[in-house]
């Protein structure tokens, strides 16, 4: 018996210690005390009103024990279901998901190459990709509908490209709280009904504050009917440092956190227990190129950093990586895109999004989700670690090959190769068998591997007179606002 035994089933990853995380916290509650933050929402004003925080205009400032008595009330587990009616997104501590990005205005077209708008169509088939690449677990757009006929209700329309493209689970944006609504009742439509969602919610709504601690109308009533209707949802301050956030990874850090908890506050006033999940897009702008950088490695030691402190929290976190700030899939894409993979697949975030974004997410490209799902692949791989039990340390088998043996032609070989990485697009042939196949390039590779996979996969259809029910959800939309 061998006791007092430490043994890494998994690769293990931290980037702040647990005196580290409690300054950043600690600062935040003082940011909170001192000069909360402004909320531009009557309802929203009158919880805090009615509540222990202190209320001067639109400036909220909140007591520490309000912090400390709504935290004790979140979920630690979520779990989402999908279309296909699969309860497949199971967010705990250290359970790890990806998924794309969404909202990007403009495609690089396959057929052409140039850059132009995203349309319906794009979306639908991104979905298509991600339902059908196995290393994606939950679809954001990937675009953002630019045929739309209103602005105002492209969120209606873009669910829809979603729904018919992908039957995994969905992370959503919404214009406004009427957009949410309408998006609610179509998960409602698809789960069978307002309690099947609760218990089997669809999607998580995405919601984004305004940096530095502003609260806009149109984030705060999202986030108040989602507490209402008990959505999953994540509230994401997206700082960035220098411009909207201190020049420092820490100040951006506090900042980041105050702006969260003040969420988190106001969501315990309306509906205690309601399924909400930390966020945070945290990094830097290039004070060269005045842009918001996804490929920074600032992003990635942030975004752990902020995995760190939900895990402190008890809070599910929702985090970054597969992102680039290159204009095309070239090798600065993969460089950045499989760093960021990497080390927030390291930090355990539960949500891990963004996945295929080009150029700083502006641009979409279903190429980059190919390559980014077998990037995700050596990251997963990576992430298992080893395995030290007697069978994989092959003590007898060593003995018995003994030396200049050989394990090719062994039982054991033939029990264990298949745990290893077995990559679909990257070419491990030699110079000859290459030259032999076409001199291929992984561009050829992919391009091959997306069109393939756009004229013969086919996503699960929706039920006709379901299809009916969610389609008059839109066309009500578009009147509304006609």
């Amino acid at each position: 018996m061998k006791m007092n035994q430490t043994i890494n089933k998994s690769t293990r990853f931290r980037v702040l210690s647990e005196d580290q995380i409690e300054q950043i916290f600690y600062s935040a509650l003082e940011i909170l005390e001192r000069t909360g933050g402004n909320v531009y929402h009557e309802g929203a004003l009158e919880l805090f009103k009615n509540s222990n925080a202190v209320v001067r205009g639109n400036n909220v400032r909140i007591p520490t024990t309000m912090v400390e008595e709504a935290l004790n009330f979140y979920p630690r587990k979520i779990t989402l279901k999908g279309r296909n009616g699969k309860r497949s997104l199971h967010l705990q501590k250290d359970t790890v998901t990806f998924g794309t990005g969404s909202d990007l205005p403009f495609t690089y077209d396959r057929e052409t190459g140039e850059r132009r708008r995203t349309v319906y169509n794009d979306i639908r088939n991104a979905g298509r990709l991600v339902d059908a690449l196995s290393h994606y677990d939950f679809f954001m757009s990937h675009g953002i509908v630019g045929d739309a006929p209103n602005p105002q209700t492209y969120d209606r329309h873009q669910f829809m490209a979603m729904l018919e493209g992908c039957t995994k689970p969905m992370v959503l944006t919404s214009v406004d709280g009427e957009g949410l609504e309408d998006l609610w009742r179509m998960g409602c439509l698809i789960q069978g009904g307002e309690e099947e969602f609760r218990l089997n919610p669809l999607f998580v709504a995405y919601i984004e504050p305004i940096s530095p601690l502003k609260n806009d109308r149109t984030a705060v009533e999202k986030m108040l009917f989602a507490a209402e209707k008990n959505i999953p949802a994540m509230y994401t301050p997206c700082p960035s440092s220098g411009a909207t956030a201190p020049a420092t990874i820490a100040g951006m850090l506090v900042q980041s956190l105050a702006e969260t908890l003040l969420a988190i506050v106001m969501c315990h006033l309306k509906s205690p227990g309601m399924p909400l999940i930390m966020g945070g897009v945290t990094t830097l702008l290039d004070m060269r190129m005045s842009t918001y950088s996804y490929g920074a490695p600032e992003l990635s030691l942030a975004s752990a950093a902020n995995t760190d402190i939900s895990k402190w929290l008890n809070l599910l976190m929702f985090s970054t990586g597969g992102c680039t700030d290159a204009k095309i899939l070239d090798e600065q894409a993969a460089a950045e895109q499989m760093m960021n993979l990497f080390y927030s697949y390291l930090s355990g975030a539960n949500l891990i999004h963004d996945v295929g974004y080009i150029d700083h997410g502006t641009n979409a490209s279903l190429e980059s989700l190919v390559l980014n799902q077998e990037m995700m692949g050596m990251v997963k791989q990576f992430g298992k670690g080893i395995n030290t039990d007697d069978d994989h340390l092959a003590l007898g088998l060593i003995e018995k090959q003994g030396p200049g043996g050989e394990y090719v032609t062994t039982d054991h070989t033939f029990d264990h190769w298949k745990e290893w990485y077995m990559p679909e697009l990257q070419d491990r042939s030699d110079y000859e068998t290459w030259k032999k196949n076409g001199s291929k390039s992984m561009s050829d590779r992919i391009n091959e591997k997306t069109q393939d996979l756009l004229d013969n996969y086919q996503t699960e259809p929706i039920d006709d007179k379901l299809k009916e029910e969610l389609h008059k959800i839109v066309e009500d939309a578009d009147k509304r606002h006609s």
